[in-house]
């Protein structure tokens, strides 16, 4: 057993971003900066209880991309210098952002030991790279991301920061799978190197009937396509796609993990994964090849997801409220019923119809996943969703791409049990339409403008707020953009408070709700790692079945000219189209 002592360095404070839910996120230069990583990981341990620390077993893994290597090595010396008893690691330091979740509730370790919490290293969403982007975010022992009390603290942590405690321990192999034991001040420190994969394909198969999607995987008239953007996701593919549910290696694609994800933006989206959006007939140039009846893609931490169907897009919006209409009936987990649902305020209003007509709890929170974890500890919810690709369930505190494919696999499998031997399919796209004749149809895009001028887009928002005053100016600006569109009635910053902790979170977005349903949201957007990123939500609901078909930019072209009016966003921020349309 190799011995190790214990060093106290000193180090300089640094007025670093203050952490979300999401984490620090930075370019790789900047936490490559001496001390920047290592002063994050000790204001974090400082802002944790003795008892989460010393004699701890902490998770630490990511979604594999450039530097990630090198941070696990420095965290795993920091943890064995502040008293951390073991840390697990998963192969090759690739775990998803949801099997994280699942490894911190689900996993107990030879000795008994369960996780108490995690360092993440992850950017989501965002690119990878030696000039792109890295992040780090720290989840606590129910699987979820930490509170804003504790990244409150961290923050707090890192402008007083004098020193930081780490170990003088030689560099661990986390390609191979075992333990590494450690000698210290303390006692043992063990490195567990544990396979990425084998405890969260254990609680998919609890969650979902794998024979009856094994089924349709293998049903001659279904074809499936998996696209991992070269995201951590394709550590778990081919284990569960493949090998437990039956598909062509050929339906994955990009599934090999990679620093830089392949030089992609791993974004799932239909601006980012072309080659998928391509081979499912829905590019600029029409393939003579037949697209696949079901399609998916994840993002780089594989916690996001995009659903598509042959020549067909599957909001999120519409995808969470298809879920939660036909868990009960299609997804085991889910047969006793459900405890209720939520969304985050940006997301359609389709999920409260749904619950409306299933008589279920309902909430309506801020944009953040820790305010979806609150109300399933609490046994309040047990379906959940973003706008923003993010979906899942309270089997996690996450959410949690390949959940969601499963999940309309799962709905497949069921609408067609009858079909599979060669009949007519039901398809992704009957699904939807069949949901819009039955709840309505919430026409809805989001248009993000990145990387804006911070101050630009901090003005614009002011300026919002500012015309809510006078409803009568709003309807004024309103009516001389659109005749056609409706009124406004109400104008507000969406403010919440939790009904479980009480906590009060205000300025969560600017928005405005017209006569007829429709509304309009702007928010700043904490997911990038420079400038400043508006999110403009436009949704309108029709329950007119005969209008229900029409395209959605088509159907939106009349509010969207209100919103880029009423918000001046071309003379505020120069831009005079969005960086992405979804």
């Amino acid at each position: 057993m190799v011995l190790f002592n214990v060093s106290r360095v000193e180090t300089t404070p640094f007025d670093g971003q203050k952490p979300g839910t999401s984490g620090l996120r930075k370019k790789v230069k900047v936490f490559k900066q001496p001390n920047y990583l290592e002063n994050f990981v000790q204001s974090t341990f400082n802002a944790l209880t003795p008892q989460k620390v010393r004699g701890a077993t902490l998770v630490v893994s990511g979604d594999g991309r450039y530097f990630s290597k090198d941070a696990i090595q420095i965290i795993m010396k920091m943890a064995a210098g502040n008293g951390v008893r073991r840390v697990w690691v998963g192969q090759n330091g690739l775990l998803s952002t949801p099997a994280v979740s699942a490894v911190i509730r689900e996993r107990v370790g030879v000795d008994g030991s369960r996780a108490t919490g995690a360092f993440i290293l992850t950017a989501s969403h965002n690119p990878g790279g030696p000039n792109e982007d890295f992040g780090i975010k720290y989840n606590m022992e129910n699987g979820g991301p930490a509170p804003e009390g504790i990244t409150d603290e961290i923050y707090e942590n890192t402008k007083a920061i004098k020193e930081y405690l780490t170990a003088d321990l030689p560099d661990v192999d986390i390609t191979a799978i075992g333990v590494t034991s450690f000698g210290g001040p303390d006692g043992q420190f063990d490195v567990e190197v544990f396979d990425s994969a084998s405890d969260y394909v254990k609680l998919m198969k609890s969650i979902f009937d794998f024979e009856s999607i094994q089924k349709l995987l293998s049903s001659p008239n279904f074809t499936f396509c998996y696209d991992a953007l070269h995201g951590v996701a394709g550590a778990y593919a081919k284990r569960i796609f493949v090998e437990e549910l039956g598909a062509q290696e050929s339906s994955l694609m990009n599934c090999v993990p990679k620093e830089d994800f392949g030089g992609g933006h791993p974004d799932p989206n239909l601006t980012y994964a072309k080659e998928l959006v391509a081979r499912m007939g829905l590019g600029k140039s029409n393939s003579e090849v037949e697209p696949p009846e079901f399609g998916a893609a994840a993002d780089g931490d594989a916690d996001r997801n995009m659903i598509l169907g042959k020549r067909f897009f599957v909001t999120p919006s519409d995808s969470v409220s298809i879920i939660a209409a036909n868990a009960v009936e299609a997804i085991p987990y889910f047969s006793a019923g459900l405890k209720g649902v939520a969304r985050s305020m940006p997301t359609s209003s389709g999920l409260d119809i749904v619950a409306k007509n299933l008589n279920l709890k309902f909430f309506e929170v801020p944009t953040g996943w820790k305010f979806f974890g609150n109300l399933m500890d609490a046994g309040l919810c047990s379906i959940c969703g973003e706008e923003s690709f993010g979906t899942g369930s309270d089997h996690i505190r996450e959410k949690d791409g390949i959940w969601a494919v499963l999940a309309w696999l799962s709905i497949l499998a069921f609408k067609n049990k009858e079909n599979l031997g060669g009949g007519e399919l039901v398809t992704v796209e009957d699904i939807v339409r069949n949901h819009w004749a039955t709840y309505g149809r919430h026409y809805y895009t989001r248009y993000d403008y990145e990387n804006v001028d911070a101050g630009a887009a901090k003005e614009l928002m002011a300026y919002l707020v500012k015309l809510q005053s006078s409803l009568a100016e709003v309807n004024e600006i309103v009516g001389g953009i659109r005749s056609d569109v409706s009124k406004v009635v109400h104008a507000d910053e969406f403010e919440y408070k939790d009904p479980i902790d009480g906590s009060i979170s205000k300025h969560q977005g600017i928005r405005y709700l017209f006569e007829d349903g429709s509304r309009l949201v702007f928010r700043l957007s904490g997911t990038g790692s420079e400038g400043a990123t508006i999110r403009l939500y436009i949704e309108q609901y029709e329950k007119d079945p005969s209008k229900t078909g029409r395209d959605s930019q088509d159907a939106l072209a009349p509010l969207v000219a209100v919103a880029l009016g009423l918000s001046k966003m071309q003379e505020f921020t120069g831009r005079s189209a969005p960086t992405v349309i979804t």
